[in-house]
């Protein structure tokens, strides 16, 4: 039993568990469009200075080139940007249970796009208890009066978030066909992500958003946080990620994505005093019940047969 490698996953559940908490913090002071754009950049920075350390260069062949363009902004700067929009009026915690639904989006889209990733009555299954556990998060949402149409909002942002995730992991499988390692991959969409952003941060204004605010008109708590989501949260726990994918393998990896949603509640709680009652547990419940009845009886086959490979790692992680 490789020791350090179980650590590690641990220590990334808890770090993309606190990036809900994170991002709520964040989009208190800045425009969602400047939060995703700085954590984007920082990424982009770090991965390509490891990626050069390690004499490593990036694709130069114009299909994957804009196959990782498109990955760049269909997984990271999209879903990041719905994701802090919808937790400007919605708690971390619950910002983190219903990223959880990209799991069972992504059953869904495959469906549709693979002939061997058919859905079954178990799955099936799987996604009514998710969709179930929804609306009853919905009905705890809309119970709030004095929140009632913004809060709702900002939960269809973050679930669109998760589809943008779901549509992105299948659309990359099969797009990308060379074997290219995961540093690689992260380097290259990154810097798509913040390309992208750069658009974002012009748009959102123009759209009656906020407009950006100097980073040394912040306060150092704000400042910490946002600059930790784009460190620690992004950088070094995609490189810690990539580890565990040599590791443990690919599906096993996957599935440090499972605790993050416990870590966000639980951050949420303490640190920002957020409420936890019956109706969040139950629907948090369901839609932890749907992944299970997915994956758990599937679970032994899939750690025979998928294997760590240069593509999958990158386009797996599911964070928010």
């Amino acid at each position: 039993m490789n020791k350090l490698a179980w650590g590690l996953f641990w220590l990334v559940g808890l770090i993309w568990g606190s990036s809900f908490l994170l991002i709520r913090v964040g989009v208190e002071a800045i425009s969602p469009s400047q939060l995703v754009l700085t954590r984007c950049v920082i990424a982009a920075v770090g991965l390509n200075i490891v990626l050069y350390l390690r004499g490593k260069r990036l694709p130069t062949d114009w299909p994957t080139i804009r196959a990782l363009a498109i990955i760049g902004l269909g997984n990271s700067a999209f879903p990041y940007m719905l994701i802090a929009m919808g937790e400007q009026t919605v708690s971390s915690g619950l910002a983190a249970v219903l990223q959880a639904m990209a799991a069972l989006f992504t059953l869904v889209i495959a469906h549709f796009a693979f002939t061997d990733e058919r859905i079954t009555p178990r799955k099936i299954m799987g996604i009514v208890l998710g969709f179930v556990g929804v609306v009853v998060l919905s009905s705890r949402q809309l119970g709030d009066g004095s929140n009632l149409n913004s809060g709702f909002l900002g939960m269809i942002s973050i679930m669109g978030g998760s589809l943008f995730y779901a549509t992105f992991t299948v659309y990359s499988k099969k797009l990308i066909r060379n074997k290219i390692e995961p540093l690689q991959v992260a380097a290259g969409t990154f810097i798509a992500a913040a390309l992208g952003s750069v658009v974002l941060v012009i748009i959102e204004p123009l759209l009656g958003g906020r407009s950006w605010v100097p980073y040394n008109q912040l306060e150092s708590n704000i400042l910490l946080a946002i600059i930790t989501l784009g460190i620690l949260n992004t950088f070094v726990a995609y490189l810690f990620f990539y580890y565990l994918v040599q590791q443990l393998g690919a599906f096993r990896a996957s599935t440090v994505t499972y605790i993050v949603p416990v870590i966000g509640l639980f951050l949420g709680w303490l640190i920002l005093d957020e409420q936890i009652d019956g109706l969040l547990f139950f629907g948090a419940a369901l839609i932890f019940m749907g992944i299970g009845v997915v994956n758990i009886r599937l679970q032994n086959l899939r750690r025979k047969s998928v294997q760590p490979t240069l593509v999958e790692a990158p386009v797996v992680a599911v964070e928010g």
